[in-house]
């Protein structure tokens, strides 16, 4: 079977497509408006061919390492360490504070969801506060919390364990 039909990831098919219509006699502008490339990329292509062959013609954005890590690992440990004490103005963390965090250790403005990230991959998450209405009484929400265990069926006397049956009493 030819390698052009072997190929398994879809960017390494259309090059070596790319090879295939150049043999058949197509020009680089036909080539490129067939296969929706430009047409400076096909003799980008021919050149990898003849410089590596095979190899030539895989994705090479797949080998590529990325960007270095924000925080190196002595940082991340500091940080990990940092998350076990409350952030400077109380509170819990979260991402900006964490980011506020790393731009102070990095001397440069880190965005916000950098932060959310560190956090996660600590394995950290986000904590917030359960939300409070502002009118909330804290003594009634106890003195119903101690007197509700049952619900409104136990109060009006009904069993919980079979509908429609009545507790004795």
């Amino acid at each position: 079977m030819p390698a052009r039909r072997r190929a398994s990831h879809p960017v390494e098919r259309t090059h070596w497509h790319i090879l295939w219509r150049l043999v058949e006699g197509h020009t680089p502008d036909e080539i490129a408006s067939l296969l929706g490339s430009t047409a400076r990329w096909v003799p980008t292509m021919v050149q990898r061919w003849n410089q590596a062959g095979e190899p030539g013609i895989r994705d090479r954005r797949l080998t590529l390492p990325g960007a270095p890590p924000l925080l190196t690992s002595e940082h991340q440990q500091e940080l990990d360490h940092a998350l076990d004490q409350p952030p400077a103005d109380g509170g819990l963390w979260s991402g900006p504070k964490v980011a506020a965090w790393m731009a102070e250790r990095l001397g440069r403005p880190v965005n916000p969801r950098r932060g959310w990230d560190y956090l996660q991959r600590l394995g950290r998450s986000t904590r917030v506060p359960r939300p409070q209405h502002e009118q909330s009484d804290a003594a009634t929400q106890q003195a119903f919390k101690k007197t509700a265990r049952g619900g409104p069926r136990a109060a009006a006397g009904v069993s919980s364990s079979q509908p429609g049956t009545m507790a004795p009493g």
